[in-house]
């Protein structure tokens, strides 16, 4: 199986994308930092501080479920993929070539 590299697909894919894909609406808005309701547990509160993303570093965080990582792992947690899985299937959602690792 040829590796992903991660980095590459982590510069390329922002975290914007990613929450466009999953049709995250933020509630409140402080600069980089969005605030809404989880899309990964299917929060229909709104209080604004459940679910916390900073757009500029790609960084999320949900004070309710405690999921948090990049936004390669918010794809994997939303898809209940591997990494790898959910990697190759956000490049395909996104129509991007997979940065494939050709050696190592």
């Amino acid at each position: 199986m040829p590796g992903i590299d991660f980095d590459k697909l982590r510069r390329e894919i922002t975290m914007e994308e990613v929450l466009n894909l999953l049709d995250f609406e933020p509630t409140q808005r402080s600069g980089d930092q969005w605030y809404g309701p989880c899309p990964l547990h299917a929060s229909t509160n709104t209080r604004p501080r459940h679910f916390s993303v900073n757009i500029a570093i790609g960084r999320y965080c949900c004070h309710k479920c405690h999921s948090q990582g990049h936004q390669l792992e918010l794809w994997a947690a939303f898809t209940k993929l591997s990494l790898y899985q959910a990697a190759i299937h956000l490049c395909q959602q996104l129509g991007r070539e997979v940065p494939w690792v050709r050696h190592w």
